[in-house]
């Protein structure tokens, strides 16, 4: 586990996934169908992770593919906004089109519209991962979604290999997004296989379960994985809190409750403030409980990237909420 953990305290960052635009209505409460105003920001949730870490005090580089269009050049431009690094980003002309996420903050009946079509960032290739200083950073972040189509599936197998050459861990956000895949039995195996070649994963109770064969077994498919030593493993419940599984350990955990508004960007939230606070030093039952945190921050706001909280908004959170709930 001390090569994990090292590299994650080297705290520089490539991700590997990618970015989009969000429209949210607004004000707070408003349906998306009802709104005479949207909000637009940053969005896709490996850019929201790299917006994260670098709020907390971390250096990211988001490694994937924009469309040469408005859109893209807005997502470019609020990468750069939020300090995260855009030099590995390859611009593709074409009909290839960023993704597009339509939401609003409210619980009630809440609706995520995602436009996937022709999406850009499945277009990363393997010249693309070769092309990347792999020793600039001290570990590699990859979310799911990337595995989902080619040429990018073969792309981030290509990234983990070379992440692998370079001495550099491997973190794995689970991140299953059924739309993205062609069939469930795919997306199994693929995920699957991503979680073998990862030092840290980090997914939720459903997506273990669907890389078991059904949510009953998903717990055991985690201490499955666990089991390779210097592997850590998280497994996470919503509300009832997280289980993080490391050298033949269970660290229970519970969560910070708020008056949320929306329930996406938690998990973009929880993993940046989980990294970012190992990073910082703390104890890994103490950066599980500032992820736990962070997630909570951002749900109870609108918007993702706009919604990651800094260091400091992190300290003011928890000195507020001394008392999360009871360890599952």
């Amino acid at each position: 586990m001390s090569a994990l953990i090292d590299g994650i305290k080297g705290n520089r960052f490539a991700v590997l996934g990618r970015a989009g635009m969000d429209l949210f209505a607004d004000p707070i409460g408003v349906k998306s169908e009802d709104a005479d105003t949207f909000r637009a920001d940053l969005g896709g949730s490996s850019a929201n992770i790299c917006a994260g870490l670098v709020k907390l005090g971390s250096q990211s580089s988001l490694i994937t593919s924009v469309a040469d269009d408005a859109i893209g050049r807005f997502c470019m431009n609020r990468l750069n906004h939020y300090g995260v690094d855009t030099s590995y980003i390859r611009v593709v002309g074409g009909e290839y089109r960023m993704s597009l996420a339509v939401y609003e903050s409210t619980l009630e009946d809440f609706q995520n519209v995602i436009y996937r079509n022709g999406a850009v960032d499945f277009q990363v290739t393997e010249d693309d991962m070769d092309q990347v200083d792999y020793n600039k950073f001290t570990a590699l972040i990859s979310a799911g979604t990337v595995f989902a189509a080619e040429p990018s599936r073969s792309a981030t197998f290509r990234a983990i290999d070379n992440a692998r050459n370079a001495g550099l861990p491997v973190i794995f956000d689970i991140d299953y997004r059924p739309y993205s895949w062609p069939s469930p039995e795919i997306a199994a195996d693929v995920l699957s296989r991503a979680g073998e070649a990862s030092d840290l994963i980090v997914g939720n109770d459903e997506e273990f379960g669907f890389m078991a064969g059904g949510i009953e077994r998903g717990f055991e498919k985690a201490r499955e994985l666990a089991r390779k030593p210097g592997r850590i493993v998280i497994y996470k419940m919503g509300e009832k809190g997280a289980i993080t599984l490391v050298d033949g350990e269970e660290i229970h955990t519970g969560i910070y409750p708020v008056t949320a508004v929306k329930p996406n960007g938690a998990g973009d939230s929880f993993m940046a403030g989980l990294l970012a606070s190992i990073a910082a030093g703390h104890s890994l039952r103490d950066a599980v409980m500032r992820g736990s945190a962070c997630a909570s921050i951002v749900v109870s706001q609108p918007g993702c990237a706009p919604a990651m909280p800094t260091t400091s908004e992190l300290n003011e959170f928890l000195a507020s909420h001394p008392d999360p709930t009871a360890a599952p």
